[in-house]
C-alpha cells in the first residue's frame, strides 16, 4: 500500500511539474518549432542511443568478470528492460535491470548484479562530474556576470575535487576490504543471533561490492571500463548535440554540455515517465539561459526527452514479454521479505555468509 500511495504522489508531482512547464507556453510556436526540425538529425540521435545501450550492456559485462559471467545479449535486453522501466515508472524501475538479468542470465546471482550497477552508477556519476566540472571552469554564456561566473568556476573545482576524493576512498576500501571484513567476522562471533544474520548479510554484500571494485585497482580492467564510459558518454554528448542542431541552435560542445549537465540534474527527479516535467523544465531552463526563445526551448526539452528515454521502451517491451519472466519473480528478487520463508532466511541464501578464504582472496 506504501508503495503504491508513493507512485501516485510521485505521478501528481510529474503532472504539477509538467503544469508549471506548460504553463503560459507558445503552444502554436512549439508545434511550428518541432514541425521545423531536422528530423534526419533526431534520427541518427535516436540510433546513437540505441548504439548506447549496446555499449552500456558491453560495460556491464566488464563489471561483471570478477563476480560471474554473463552473455551479451542478455546484458543488452537487461539494460533495454531496465531503461524503458525508468520511462514508464520512474526511478524506482531501476531496479528492474539486474532482477531481469539474474533471472535470465542463471550464472549471475542478484547480488552481483545488484552489486555492479552500483559500481556502474560511479563511473557514470564520475564522468558527469567530471564533464559538468570541467565545462563550468571554462564556459562562458553571451552577456553573463562576471562575478557569477567566478562563482560557477569555483563550484567546478569543489565538484572535481570531490570526485577525486571520492574515487580515492572507492580504492582505499578495495585495498582494505579484508581487514575491514575480517573485522567485522570477530565483533560477530558473540553477537545475538538476529545481529549475526544481519551482519553476514552485511559482510558478505561488501565483499561482493569490493570484488567489483577490482576493476579500480586492475590495470586492465580499469582500462576497458573506462574505455566504455568515455564511449557511452561521447555518444550521449553527440545525441544532444544532434538534437540541439536540429533545431538549428548553432551550439558547440560548451554548450551542449551546459544544457546537457541541466537535464541530467532533471533526469534524477523520479517521476513516472522518466522524470516527466522535471527534465523538461530543467533542460528548457538550461536553454532559456543560453538566450534560447521559451517555445522553441520547450521543443527541444520535449524531443530531447523522447530521444534519450524513448527507444528503451520499444526494446524492453519486445525482451520483457518474450522472456520467460513475470513480475512476481521480480518482486520476489527485489523485495525479499515477499518469500514465506521470511526475510532473514532467504536474503541469507542470496548473501551467503563468507568463509575466510574467501576474504583473504578479495
Amino acid at each position: 500500500m506504501r508503495r503504491h500511495l508513493r507512485f501516485i504522489l510521485l505521478c501528481l508531482l510529474a503532472v504539477l511539474v509538467l503544469w508549471w512547464f506548460g504553463r503560459g507556453l507558445d503552444w502554436t510556436g512549439v508545434r511550428q518549432a518541432i514541425g521545423q526540425a531536422d528530423w534526419r538529425l533526431i534520427a541518427l540521435g535516436v540510433l546513437l542511443v540505441c548504439i548506447s545501450y549496446f555499449v552500456r550492456a558491453l560495460r556491464w559485462r566488464a563489471l561483471l568478470a570478477p563476480l560471474g559471467e554473463a552473455s551479451l545479449r542478455e546484458l543488452f535486453a537487461a539494460t533495454t528492460v531496465g531503461f524503458g522501466a525508468i520511462f514508464l515508472v520512474g526511478r524506482t524501475g531501476e531496479v528492474l535491470r539486474p532482477a531481469f538479468l539474474s533471472l535470465r542470465e542463471p550464472r549471475v546471482r542478484p547480488a552481483a548484479a545488484f552489486v555492479t550497477i552500483a559500481v556502474e552508477r560511479l563511473y557514470d556519476m564520475a564522468a558527469v562530474i567530471f564533464l559538468f566540472a570541467v565545462n563550468l571552469l571554462t564556459f562562458r554564456a553571451p552577456g553573463g556576470d562576471p562575478a557569477a561566473y567566478a562563482r560557477v568556476r569555483q563550484a567546478g573545482v569543489v565538484l572535481v575535487v570531490a570526485m577525486v576524493i571520492g574515487i580515492a576512498m572507492l580504492i582505499w576500501f578495495r585495498h582494505n576490504a579484508p581487514t575491514l571484513l575480517n573485522w567485522l567476522e570477530r565483533k560477530l562471533v558473540h553477537a545475538p543471533s538476529f545481529i549475526k544474520r544481519i551482519g553476514k548479510l552485511l559482510t558478505s554484500l561488501l565483499a561482493q561490492v569490493a570484488q567489483a571494485l577490482g576493476v579500480l585497482t586492475d590495470a586492465r580492467g580499469l582500462a576497458v571500463t573506462v574505455s566504455w564510459t568515455i564511449l557511452l558518454w561521447c555518444l550521449i554528448v553527440v545525441t544532444n548535440w544532434l538534437v540541439l542542431r536540429a533545431f538549428g541552435l548553432p551550439f558547440g560542445l560548451g554548450e551542449t554540455l551546459f544544457v546537457l549537465g541541466w537535464a541530467l540534474v532533471g533526469s534524477l527527479v523520479p517521476t513516472p515517465g522518466g522524470a516527466a516535467g522535471a527534465f523538461h523544465a530543467a533542460t528548457a531552463a538550461g536553454l532559456v539561459f543560453l538566450g534560447v526563445a521559451r517555445a522553441d526551448a520547450a521543443a527541444v526539452a520535449i524531443i530531447l526527452h523522447l530521444v534519450v528515454f524513448g527507444p528503451a521502451v520499444f526494446f524492453g517491451l519486445y525482451y520483457f514479454l518474450t522472456g520467460d519472466v513475470s513480475l512476481g519473480r521480480i518482486k520476489g528478487l527485489t523485495h525479499p521479505a515477499a518469500d514465506e520463508r521470511g526475510a532473514g532466511e532467504q536474503a541469507g541464501e542470496k548473501f551467503p555468509a563468507l568463509t575466510e578464504k574467501q576474504i583473504s582472496t578479495l
